[in-house]
């Protein structure tokens, strides 16, 4: 059973792969036999991801584009699977949060981060569904968060973006499961990353009231999601579309 889970001759492309949550899932699958092609706007952080990965034996790339741009993420489908031949599995991880109270927020704001976190899933989904149905199948899977079940004061557009980024999965995984191709999404929790450092700085006793509040007793790692990324990634998820599933260390499932 085990050859259900490698990843063997399959080709991954990853956005905001270069880093945080990306980058424990780029190095899973690429461990697991998968070509990994990292996906983000800085390049010095991509290169050192993608040297990083192969100082280990392991098959990545890097490109480095603006994933809001609809032509950038033709050409970027394009590249790949020009190069590879395929694209195996989509991960639409790359994020962004402005955080402010409603009020406070300017539309150009909302859009940036709306169309960083759900329109460009949108959008790439969107073009390499075509590669995937001429292959015969195809794996989709896209990043949410615990913001896509609870909400707050701060984060009004990256809770509005996630919780879009789950009714996308699904209404994806009910259009394209004849085409034999998953789409799930996976919510992460707090999980120690740069981004959710900064958040640290911004929100008073966040780090401890996370901690309290998850039956783990700690923050996640971003090597945490890697077992998940490539069981969703392989034929052993392949009766599973359209799920919904936290790694959080339990933090949504604590009352109080």
């Amino acid at each position: 059973m085990l050859e259900n889970f490698e990843l063997k001759d399959h080709v991954a492309l990853i956005t905001g792969g270069n880093g945080g949550i990306g980058f424990g899932m780029a190095k899973g699958l690429a461990e697991a036999g998968c070509s990994v092609v990292l996906v983000g706007r800085n390049r010095d952080k991509g290169d050192k991801a993608r040297i990083y990965l192969q100082s280990l034996g392991l098959q990545a790339s890097f490109i480095a584009i603006d994933i809001c741009n609809e032509i950038s993420c033709q050409k970027l489908i394009d590249l790949v699977v020009q190069q590879f031949g395929k694209i195996n599995v989509l991960i639409n991880n790359a994020g962004m949060n402005i955080r402010k109270q409603p009020e406070e927020y300017q539309i150009k704001e909302w859009r940036e981060v709306i169309e960083t976190n759900l329109t460009s899933a949108f959008m790439l989904s969107q073009i390499v569904h075509p590669h995937m149905k001429r292959n015969g199948s195809g794996k989709i899977i896209n990043i949410g968060s615990m913001m896509s079940i609870f909400g707050s004061s701060y984060s009004v557009a990256y809770a509005a973006s996630k919780g879009g980024v789950v009714q996308m999965t699904k209404s994806m995984a009910c259009a394209w499961g004849a085409d034999n191709i998953q789409v799930n999404a996976i919510l992460p929790g707090w999980i120690d990353t740069a981004l959710t450092r900064q958040a640290r700085q911004e929100i008073n006793g966040l780090e401890q009231s996370v901690a309290n509040r998850t039956p783990s007793q700690r923050w996640g790692a971003t090597e945490d999601l890697a077992g998940i990324a490539i069981f969703l990634a392989s034929k052993a998820s392949h009766f599973i579309t359209g799920a919904v599933i936290p790694v959080d260390g339990g933090y949504s499932i604590q009352g109080i």
